[in-house]
């Protein structure tokens, strides 16, 4: 299968930000043609910094860009009852026409996040144990008519979801803890975490175990990656980005330590000779930040073509 690529959207690392609808809409009109997705985080609050709510943002420009699929990287299963984000999810599947939309979601992290918006921040095992109960409620809601679900965590009575999707909505599991590659194991059809191979390789053994253990066909497993790209006229300036300022008190358990200092560059041949181990792995999407628009113009001409 060939490689396929996908725009993260956030704000830049080193342009000015100004309005980020704007911004966003001009990565999608440059991204046109070499890339097929496009991605949004979901997150809340990053102190005052002004930050759009995913499922809003993400219809909007799904409705504003019909030539691309969508999803979130990836949606905190806390922070939406999974009976409504399985309404929400199908509802948005019939209005833009079918087709386009990947689930993305993962067990969150953010702790002061959670506390700040008055969700309950469980232990991650737990956090992991409701994740894969959301999904059972998604797919349960997406067959059946009506649904019905009784967990631990999650409960649904004679609930219905019409319109139902016509198709299967593919579900993508972002993480790397080994309860959690369990479950991307049993039931992902998309598993994500972030380069470069050295990080991606241990978590992707787990998966590989997790799918012996109960006998599925590893094939079937989409994998996907991420990674931020810059290629500054200096290669001087490179990398320009510091690793991601994580407090102790937003990440407790110590989830994203050190996981954002992947920056591909400081040229395009770079940036093709540290994909290429992932994707002899076997990764097939690439989704990918860009520090500013020069990088995502650099990257669609000149990486993109290596992996057609």
């Amino acid at each position: 299968m060939a490689v396929e690529f996908g725009v993260q959207l956030g704000a830049p690392s080193a342009e000015p930000m100004g309005d980020r609808l704007s911004y966003y809409r001009d990565l999608l009109s440059r991204a046109r043609g070499a890339f097929r997705s496009f991605w949004v985080s979901d997150h809340l609050m990053k102190d005052d910094a002004p930050i759009l709510e995913a499922w809003t943002t993400l219809t909007w420009l799904a409705a504003e860009f019909p030539d691309y699929a969508f999803g979130h990287l990836v949606l905190a299963q806390s922070y939406r009852n999974p009976a409504l984000l399985a309404k929400m999810a199908a509802t948005l599947e019939s209005l833009s026409g079918g087709g386009r939309l990947v689930l993305g979601i993962g067990a969150g992290w953010q702790g002061d996040e959670y506390r700040a918006y008055g969700y309950p921040f469980p232990s991650a095992g737990t956090r992991i144990e409701q994740l894969s109960e959301a999904i059972d409620v998604l797919r349960a809601m997406w067959t059946g008519a009506p649904a019905t679900y009784r967990g631990t965590h999650y409960q649904v009575e004679d609930a219905w979801c019409e319109p139902r999707p016509v198709r299967t909505i593919p579900i993508l599991i972002g993480g790397r803890r080994p309860k959690l590659m369990r479950v991307a194991a049993a039931k992902a059809d998309i598993w994500q975490w972030d380069g470069p191979i050295e990080r991606y390789r241990q978590p992707y053994d787990l998966l590989v175990a997790g799918c012996a253990a109960i006998g599925r066909d590893l094939t079937s497993v989409r994998l996907s990656t991420s990674g931020e790209a810059y290629f500054p006229l200096d290669r001087a300036a490179f990398p320009a980005p510091a690793e991601a300022s994580v407090t102790p008190e937003q990440d407790p358990e110590g989830v994203l330590a050190g996981e954002y200092d992947w920056v591909l560059g400081p040229t395009p041949e770079d940036a093709i000779r540290e994909l290429g181990p992932l994707v002899d792995l076997g990764v097939t999407h690439v989704t990918v930040y860009f520090h500013d628009r020069r990088s995502l113009d650099v990257f669609a001409r000149e990486v993109i073509p290596a992996f057609g």
